[in-house]
């Protein structure tokens, strides 16, 4: 009957919705009706669908005249300033819709360039974008951080100024606004996508969500004492003892602890775990093509790996796809930034080897003056692959004490940004949990030196003091812990600032150092017998040669090429055409010269025979897939 109920009450609440317009800017999503007082998620699902709307103090819910980065911002007041900004400067910006997410909101995303010197596809480019993870909400305003930066730095900075004049810059500030909605409206957390998923393989989708139990908003943790023989044989947590106050936890080996620590909430499915099945569970960043895996359940033989989250196959995730296809669409993005949250790292691919044993060793040159270049802006504590660097961190496993070791991620982001797509790609991580400094010198930032700044320098707010509370299944147990969203995920909104200014800063030094190919010279010099040769020089004026060696290997890139553009009705006749080219001789008659590099001047050269006595016009063509695409016309005769 409960189910039922529940089940009724989305019906309802989903058929309220669909009667509502479906234009964008009007009242159609549950976050914009201010009437409601519940959170209403769609799918179906075995557990509740509507969550008690909590609006906090670090967000910014509804836009205001200035935009100001002391707080967080809610999507809408994101989308908000970004069709503003396309109202405010068409000459530089396209705004549009890339996609609609699960639940059919639009994913919008914007294009900076300066529409006079070239088509934005004519350009090297770079794209940047976040919000993949629902709760991850600092990268998106990194995101929204940089486009500002650039759109009021335009024509005062000349370093700016030439970027946007030279380059394009693709900006996608939310690629799941479900779940950045759900996590931001309610007490409700989940990796990615909202659609509905068995997380525990119990047959049940979304039966056992969080439940924020004493109502204050926030899904905060449960601590209780084992008592009984059945509970201390379950205990894995004691009181750390760096902490007198007793308030850090730290987890031990099953049965050697003292503790039992759970997510707030009650064990809706009663199968002895709380909140293991909430809403969702797909993880946008285990659903990319390369290296995928199987879901949790998928490996048949029990022996191969398995990814947890990483969905049905492939990109069945419409965020997900939606960015793999508009980065297969415009190949000529030599550099990508998909951010997320929570450890301060510059992170890089491999995401299943060591660098040195999958990568080439001028790609992997390239990538290492990136982390350095990283480092230069942020000051994070680490920069380097997924594979090796991000897993062995902590030298340590804190809670076995055995040595940290290489582990793979299977489906990420950065595999696919080099092996696949052969481009510079980065996932960097945002904010360090309060970890500010170390504290007790013990060479790790972790909770402990949080807890620390927290105390010192957040007064007190990022920690909620231990308060007693009667379970209606455990009993006397006790409620706390570091807030989840706006200190141990994303840092409270005074702190925003510092981190996505920094990190924009360095987003932006790497769209600087995109390949630039430079049409140097064209000349036309007469021949005997009415025949010209066409002289065309260029060179590589960037930082980044014009593909990688991976690029090349998986053919994601063409070579650059030149070509000679002449009227038709000019070359019809074959040799009795009024103008023929004769060199080059082969019936293509493009040049093709390989892959410009760095600081490279190369030249092709043509001839044309006149069978005419007037001059004829011609157009010569420059193309290079990630070095831009440049032309110029010319006229060959007298």
């Amino acid at each position: 009957m409960k189910h039922f109920a529940t089940l009724l009450v989305s019906v309802l609440v989903c058929s309220q919705l669909s009667a509502q317009k479906l234009y964008y800017g009007d009242e159609k999503w549950p976050e914009q009706d201010t009437a409601s007082k519940f959170y209403t998620v769609k799918g179906e699902r075995h557990g509740v669908s509507y969550f008690k709307k909590h609006h906090f103090k670090d967000v910014q819910y509804f836009p205001t005249d200035k935009l100001s980065f002391e707080v967080y911002h809610s999507p809408d007041v994101m989308y908000h300033w970004y069709r503003k900004w396309a109202e405010q400067f068409p000459n530089i910006v396209d705004l549009y819709e890339v996609a609609k997410s699960y639940e059919g909101r639009p994913i919008l995303q914007m294009t900076i360039t300066n529409k006079k010197t070239g088509k934005h596809t004519d350009k090297p480019a770079a794209y940047f974008e976040a919000g993949r993870h629902s709760g991850e909400v600092t990268s998106s305003e990194a995101i929204l951080w940089l486009t500002q930066h650039l759109l009021e730095n335009y024509g005062k900075d000349p370093s700016i100024t030439q970027l946007v004049d030279t380059k394009t810059i693709y900006l996608r500030p939310q690629n799941n606004p479900d779940g950045a909605n759900m996590y931001l409206f309610t007490a409700q957390r989940n990796r990615s996508t909202v659609r509905p998923k068995d997380d525990d393989r119990d047959g049940l989708l979304d039966e056992d969500p969080e439940e924020d139990l004493d109502g204050d908003g926030v899904i905060y943790q449960i601590r209780k004492k084992a008592t009984t023989k059945a509970e201390k044989e379950k205990a894995d947590y004691v009181l750390d003892p760096r902490d007198p106050s007793g308030r850090l936890m730290k987890k031990v080996l099953e049965g050697k602890g003292e503790w039992l620590v759970y997510t707030e909430g009650i064990d809706n499915d009663g199968d002895g775990k709380y909140n293991e099945d909430g809403i969702g569970g797909l993880d946008n960043h285990r659903n990319y093509p390369e290296n995928w895996r199987p879901d949790q359940g998928g490996d048949r033989s029990g022996r191969g790996y398995t990814q947890g989250g990483a969905g049905e196959y492939p990109l069945s995730e419409i965020e997900t796809r939606s960015t793999v296809l508009f980065l297969l669409q415009h190949p000529h993005i030599s550099v990508v930034n998909s951010m997320d949250t929570r450890v301060p790292m510059h992170l890089r691919p491999p995401s299943t080897s060591k660098s040195a044993e999958s990568m080439f060793p001028s790609d992997l040159a390239i990538y290492k003056h990136m982390d350095s270049l990283g480092l230069s802006f942020t000051g994070y504590p680490w920069a380097g692959d997924v594979y090796d660097t991000y897993s062995t961190r902590s030298k340590t496993d804190r809670m076995t004490g055995d040595p940290s070791k290489p582990n793979p991620l299977f489906g990420h982001g950065p595999d696919f940004g080099y092996f696949y797509y052969g481009s510079v790609w980065y996932g960097d991580e945002l904010w360090n949990g309060g970890a500010m400094k170390d504290y007790n010198k013990d060479g790790q930032y972790d909770e402990y030196d949080g807890l620390m700044w927290d105390d010192e320098a957040n007064k007190k707010q990022g920690f909620k003091p231990w308060t007693k509370f009667m379970h209606p299944v455990l009993g006397e147990v006790e409620i706390g812990g570091f807030h989840p969203k706006f200190f141990a995920q994303n840092g409270p909104a005074w702190q925003l600032e510092n981190w996505i200014s920094k990190q924009s800063r360095f987003n932006l030094a790497m769209a600087k150092e995109l390949p630039q190919i430079d049409l140097k010279d064209v000349t036309v010099k007469p021949l005997a017998n009415n025949e010209y040769e066409i002289k065309v020089t260029w060179s590589n004026v960037g930082k980044l040669p014009v593909a990688l060696e991976q690029a090349k290997l998986v053919k994601i890139v063409q070579e650059d090429r030149v070509t000679l553009d002449i009227d038709k009705e000019l070359l019809k006749g074959f040799e009795n055409a009024k103008a023929v080219v004769t060199l080059p001789a082969l019936y293509d008659k493009t040049i093709y010269s390989d892959y410009t590099q760095v600081g490279q001047q190369k030249e092709a050269t043509f001839r044309v025979k006149l069978n005419q006595t007037t001059s004829i016009k011609a157009k010569v063509k420059l193309l290079s897939t990630r070095g831009g695409y440049k032309e110029k016309e010319i006229a060959i005769g007298k």
